[in-house]
């Protein structure tokens, strides 16, 4: 007969067929237990060469076992290199029993395989016991828990400890995540998994996504009419700004200039503020402004200075802003060695527009090297620690001893020249 019914009244029914449909009820083997609960838990407590094991209640491949009391299991003495057993409950059908047995390792060797037939001996693992080399004493951290737990009495397990023989669609929490999951029939998923950027089908590998475009009908909040009607936007809102205002050195071609004069050079006009208005320009300590732009008229007019910063200053020279005052020697001869020259200014290139310019050609000066070399540095500017230019303005100063020298010697040889044509009248 192909096709067979059980159990009923006055029907023999086999240990097989009890077996096989109790394992359909009971998701296959495990302990009847809360997951984390005591049943049939193994522990090791140094009190020798043993384990012991929990009270509990089984079902292993069908068939039911249930232990009332704790129980000592010997552990084989250790090996010359560390080895790892096996606790199991062991159904042995012949012998229509479920003991609990000890599977030995090898030495050296790695955790052992158990036996697990579908109508012999069927193995059900408890825990691991790590025996390192010369322990005499099994400790608590010698042993490591394997129960799985039947899913239909807990609802739920651990990652270590899913159900084995799982059908495809089975669900439980997994304690260990938190989280509801279920068998595909190749892999644990979860039920509600987290949803990242990475899980969401058809997102961009980058953000911002790649360079693409709309149709204009998908742009959302666009105007109604283009150019749209003024309005601004928040200085946040404006993508593309530079880091720093102002930003750094940079240009703008001239047609992109808005507000600029149609006609250049600009019509007639002037500058309001420091430019035009009062009688010293502000920051310029005390110079006086152009005269009609033209060194004509009536009016006091100074020479002006320039300070390293930028300002400036009209050059005074009365003793009222003078104090210490004393002589100061200038050697003739070191004027005397002075070189005038005459010299062409090197081309420039104007750093913001990149445009080249001419330096002037056939300048008559001095070379400022050559007049600190006659020991004139007071004539000489600095910039940055580097001889940079004159100060012109007193070489009228450094002639006057030379003037002076050449009047004295001349005023003697005219004395000198009396006294001989005295001498030759006599």
């Amino acid at each position: 007969m192909s096709i067979s019914s059980y159990p009923f009244d006055g029907q023999a029914v086999s240990e097989g067929q009890y077996s096989y449909l109790f394992r359909e009820l009971a998701s296959h083997s495990g302990i009847a237990d809360s997951v984390g609960g005591t049943s049939f838990n193994t522990y090791g407590d140094s009190s020798g060469m043993r384990v012991k094991v929990n009270p509990g209640f089984a079902i292993v491949r069908g068939h039911a076992v249930q232990s009332t009391a704790t129980e000592a299991v010997t552990i084989a003495a250790a090996s010359a290199a560390q080895r790892y057993d096996r606790v199991v409950l062991r159904l042995d059908p012949t012998a229509n029993s479920i003991t609990l047995a000890v599977v030995q390792g090898t030495s050296g060797g790695g955790l052992p395989a158990l036996t697990q037939t579908d109508t012999g001996i069927f193995e059900f693992p408890l825990a691991t016991v790590t025996i390192p080399v010369g322990a005499s004493t099994i400790s608590a951290g010698n042993v490591q828990g394997e129960r799985r737990f039947l899913g239909n009495s807990v609802g739920g397990w651990t990652t270590a400890t899913r159900p084995e023989g799982a059908r495809t669609g089975r669900l439980g929490l997994n304690t260990s995540t938190n989280q509801w999951e279920y068998w595909t029939g190749t892999a644990w998923k979860d039920l509600a998994p987290t949803v990242t950027w990475s899980t969401i089908e058809g997102s961009p590998a980058t953000f911002p996504p790649a360079s693409h475009t709309h149709p204009w009908g998908d742009v959302t909040g666009k105007p109604a009419t283009f150019p749209p009607s003024s309005h601004n936007h928040a200085w946040g809102d404006i993508t593309g700004k530079p880091t720093t205002f102002a930003p750094s050195s940079h240009s703008h071609s001239w047609s992109s200039i808005t507000g600029k004069p149609s006609t250049f050079t600009p019509s007639s006009h002037n500058h309001s503020g420091y430019l035009t208005s009062g009688s010293t320009i502000s920051w310029a300590n005390g110079s006086k402004k152009p005269h009609s732009n033209s060194a004509s008229g009536s009016g006091t007019w100074y020479a002006v200075w320039v300070e390293g910063d930028g300002t400036f200053c009209r050059n005074t020279s009365s003793i009222k802003f003078k104090e210490n005052v004393r002589d100061y020697g200038i050697n003739p001869d070191d004027i005397l060695k002075l070189r005038p020259v005459i010299y062409d200014r090197k081309d420039t290139v104007d750093e913001e527009t990149g445009e080249t310019k001419t330096g002037r050609k056939g300048e008559v000066g001095l070379i400022a090297e050559e007049v600190e070399a006659a020991g004139l540095d007071w004539m000489v500017n600095y910039l940055d620690g580097e001889v940079d230019g004159l100060r012109y303005d007193l070489l009228g100063v450094a002639l006057v001893p030379v003037v002076q020298h050449q009047a004295e010697q001349i005023r003697t040889l005219e004395e000198r020249l009396a006294a001989l044509e005295e001498r030759l009248a006599g």
